[in-house]
């Protein structure tokens, strides 16, 4: 099998509007959830979400693009661009074959769906755009990045709910890693910031109205963001001989289905998951520094998952690093792994872990090293990233400091 490498990385959240900015707000614990701002949100009981204010996407897209680029797209050719940028690959040819693209969403189009229903029933048109089927669908994000960067490989979109980035990515990795692709841009993009979106959610009950504090006794709900992180996962030696600079190594990869219930996370799946990743990439629990949870502060997923982590590390449980960055950025759904995989790359290559910020009160059900509120400098060689989903889907990946 071949060895599986990132030589590129681009995102749009809201901490940052490129890698950078959203890696020096992670390492000041910095918060990017504010009140939210779109129509009717007076309306709403939940009113702050990890928004990306100030983004005009005139400045970025011509008119004609706009037509058929909803917001989440938008945000996926973003995080494509810096990623491919940055990895210095232009497709031509054979490796254009041999190059696609796998994203991870939830709700897709869903800012669309959300304008055009209320165009048809509240507004009594009754017609739409030829345009609104391609501009909703799942899959436009990434046809629109195979397009753009001519991608001709595998392309295709995956939807598991919060894990959808994660699998999209573990699905790239072992693609390239059988040999199946050269090269992949893989994450995930989301954008369900609207009026339609959130009053969805707030029907599950599960959504804070003032803060995300993940693994934090007084925790109250998860908070909506949105944005995507893209990557470029490359076979080594290709990366090698074209004398790429590698950001980290990924390893392994498992996904798992608790087969349970739809909403309620299950601590087995989530624990054969860990434990999956970890016999994939050939890693014992002692050698893993970090994780970066799912967290996404309800009480259900955090003391399930602080309780999986205990039963797939044993001892090494109580060493091990653990946070979640959603308290800055948001949940942001189908993206959030994506965003997320920026933290285990930062933890790698530049020896800082992120906190999770917001955190006020020990929970006896959540005793583990949660990097309250302040970054850490510490130097870890592996790491994994944890998503867990509706439906009880599990997608936990691997990674490790290039060398």
């Amino acid at each position: 099998m071949k060895r599986v490498v990132i030589t590129g990385a681009g995102t749009i959240n809201a901490l940052g509007r490129n890698v950078s900015e959203t890696l020096e707000a992670m390492r000041e614990g910095r918060c990017g959830i504010s009140d939210l701002e779109f129509r009717d949100v007076e309306r709403l009981a939940i009113r702050i979400g990890g928004q990306i204010k100030g983004y005009h996407p005139e400045e970025v897209f011509n008119r004609q693009q706009m037509v058929l680029y909803d917001r989440f797209t938008q945000f996926a050719l973003l995080a494509a661009r810096e990623a491919v940028a940055q990895s210095g690959l232009e497709f031509h040819g054979e490796l254009a074959d041999r190059a696609g693209v796998v994203l991870g969403t939830s709700g897709g189009g869903l800012i669309t769906q959300d304008e055009n229903y209320r165009s048809v029933y509240e507004e009594g048109k009754n017609r739409v755009h030829p345009f609104v089927v391609p501009k909703l669908m799942n899959n436009a994000a990434a046809s629109h990045v195979s397009m753009e960067m001519n991608l001709r490989g595998p392309t295709f979109t995956v939807a598991t709910a919060c894990a959808s980035s994660n699998h999209a990515m573990g699905l790239a990795f072992q693609m390239v890693r059988s040999g199946a692709s050269t090269v992949m841009v893989t994450g995930g993009s989301e954008s369900m910031l609207c009026f339609g979106g959130v009053k969805a959610w707030e029907g599950l009950r599960v959504m804070s109205k003032d803060a995300c504090r993940p693994f934090s006794a007084n925790r109250n709900g998860m908070v909506q963001g949105e944005g995507a992180g893209v990557y470029v996962f490359e076979d080594y030696e290709h990366a090698r001989d074209r004398g790429a600079e590698i950001l980290a190594e990924v390893v392994g990869f498992a996904m798992t289905s608790d087969a349970s219930d739809i909403v309620m996370p299950s601590k087995q799946g989530a624990a054969r998951a860990i434990t999956g990743a970890l016999r994939d990439g050939g890693i014992a629990a002692e050698e893993v520094g970090y994780i970066n949870a799912h967290g996404t502060g309800t009480a259900a997923n955090d003391k399930t998952e602080c309780a999986a982590v205990a039963d797939a590390l044993g001892a090494q449980a109580d060493r091990v690093m653990i946070s979640s960055t959603k308290a800055m950025h948001g949940h942001c759904i189908g993206g959030t792994g994506a965003i997320e995989l920026l933290a285990c790359i930062m933890a790698l290559r530049d020896g800082i872990v992120a906190p999770t910020i917001g955190y006020e009160e020990p929970d006896a059900e959540c005793a583990l090293d949660v990097v309250p509120n302040v970054a850490r400098e510490v130097q870890v060689s592996t790491v994994l990233s944890n998503a867990f989903a509706f439906g009880g889907l599990n997608a936990v990946l691997a990674l490790r400091r290039a060398s």
